[in-house]
């Protein structure tokens, strides 16, 4: 087993190895909260999401940190806008954040450290730059040299002074060069602030992620993550300050998601162009919105609209079917009990297997380990994704060939599958039992009631053969776009999209 990640530093394909141990720590640069989160955010937070899972799933211990910038230039605007306190709107938006990503299935990170809690940490690593002479003081103000630090621009690889050319420069006349960035800012008026050695002020964007991380991860950690919009400054000046003060490396190999757009744009808040989650939630579910999520490779580019979303939801669907129809078949039958006719259950290439044996036990056995393969190449969860709709067609094959209240050899193969991999993994698979929510039909408990007396006075009618009228029943309920399933446990009914 070799797990192969893409470094955005060295530009290479390279073996994940922990440093330390078998726990592999992964440092997150999490949001900003000082407005409503947008779809754009989810992308990262799944991804790390399922990156732990797998991580977990192939037997290393993780531990994942993800910030909050609580303290920020965004924040402090809009508390001068609103006259809120800023602490107060960050910590508003932040627990939004977090109540969407529970919605979203994302496990939730070891710990979500804030600025605003870490100001000594953070004091701390500045007066140890500036005794090494990496960063000077200038009326209050603290900068990081950026010449003292030969390997400046490794990361983005750009020299220093394609680098000026592009930063986002802060114009401050007390630099000594222009490229070098503040670690601390003296107070201004109305704006937050705590005393420090060299005044009251608060911190500077870059030097929180590096004194979160070196707190909670310790001088060297395995993985760290973000958009590739944050290589160039954040990143660079986060292994500057990093490295200048533990003379270690800071992070043995830097991933980076592309951005999710919208109609080609960034989705960006403060381009006024988002799609707030919320929204997004409100008309999908979130194992559906993982789906879209996961669908390309976390280093492409992804346009979000809303007939994307209405077409990862009917696939989330069709997915989750299949995977009802598998605990239905499976049912009080041992996973190693032929059933169904001895021929008719088709093999992973479409051909029969002549004793009824090699369909679903081969097709879940490739399943797994093109699913395995895809996600040690670089996390690629669209070729995993692959593995499972491949898996699905030829389970649903299987369960019609072996017809109603039998079970496909192989049905409990593949049903462990969908759960290791679809539900523990990706997060795309529903637990047993979950069908009610997906069915979006019955929008209110009266309704959801009726249509469970429906289906239990059909069963009796089957039951005692009164098969014209059951039949009556289930067209009557398709001609309002709601479908029946049989199965061997009774009858399952869904609203169809």
């Amino acid at each position: 087993m070799v797990i192969r990640v893409q470094d955005t530093l060295t530009g290479c394909r390279r073996e994940l190895q922990p440093a330390r141990d078998n726990r592999v720590r992964i440092y997150v640069c999490g949001i900003t909260p000082y407005a409503e989160s947008h779809i754009g955010h989810a992308r990262p937070s799944v991804f790390w999401d399922v990156v732990r899972r797998y991580l977990e799933y192939r037997g290393y211990g993780v531990t994942l940190v993800q910030n909050f910038t609580d303290i920020d230039d965004k924040v402090i605007a809009k508390a001068q806008a609103t006259g809120q306190d800023a602490l107060s709107i960050s910590r508003s938006y932040s627990d939004e954040y977090l109540r969407l990503m529970d919605l979203l299935g994302v496990k939730r990170a070891d710990v979500y450290p804030r600025v605003s809690e870490h100001i000594g940490d953070i004091i701390d690593l500045i007066r140890g730059l500036v005794e090494r002479g990496s960063a000077y003081e200038a009326e209050g103000n603290i900068w990081f040299d950026v010449g003292s630090f030969p390997g400046y621009g490794k990361l983005s690889h750009r020299s220093l002074e394609d680098m000026k050319a592009v930063a986002r420069v802060e114009v401050d006349a007390t630099k000594r060069t222009p490229a070098d960035f503040a670690l601390w800012k003296r107070a201004k008026p109305g704006e937050p602030s705590w005393p420090s050695p060299w005044g009251p002020g608060r911190p500077g964007w870059h030097i929180e992620c590096s004194a979160l991380a070196l707190k909670y991860l310790g001088p060297s950690f395995d993985l760290h993550g973000g958009g590739t919009d944050l290589i160039f400054p954040h990143h660079e000046n986060e292994i500057a300050q990093s490295e200048a003060y533990t003379g270690e490396v800071f992070c043995h190999n830097w991933l980076h998601n592309e951005m999710l757009n919208l109609r080609g744009e960034k989705m960006s808040k403060s381009l006024g162009n988002v799609v707030t989650l919320r929204e997004v939630l409100e008309r999908a579910p979130g194992g559906a919105v993982r789906l879209l999520l996961l669908g390309a490779h976390y280093r492409k580019a992804l346009d979000f609209d809303f007939d994307l979303l209405d077409d990862n939801r009917r696939g989330w669907r069709r997915l989750n079917d299949t995977v009802d129809r598998l605990r239905q078949a499976s049912a009080g039958v041992p996973a190693d009990a032929p059933a169904g006719p001895p021929t008719g259950v088709p093999t992973t290439d479409g051909a029969v297997a002549p004793d009824g044996r090699e369909g679903l036990s081969s097709a879940a056995a490739t399943a797994r380990r093109k699913f395995e393969e895809s996600m040690d190449d670089d996390l690629n969860t669209a070729g995993a994704l692959a593995a499972l709709f491949d898996l699905s067609r030829q389970a649903n094959a299987a369960v019609d060939a072996a017809g109603e209240g039998a079970a496909p050899v192989g049905t409990v193969e593949a049903l462990r599958v969908m759960d290791d991999l679809g539900q523990g993994v990706l997060g795309v698979v529903e637990p047993a039992g979950a069908g009610a929510t997906r069915s979006g039909g019955a929008g209110t408990e009266d309704t959801e009631r009726l249509l469970a007396l429906i289906v239990e006075v059909r069963n009796r009618l089957r039951t005692e053969r009164n098969f014209a009228l059951s039949d009556f029943i289930r067209d009557s309920l398709q001609s309002i776009d709601f479908e029946l399933k049989d199965g061997p446990k009774g009858t399952v009914a869904r609203k169809r999209t």
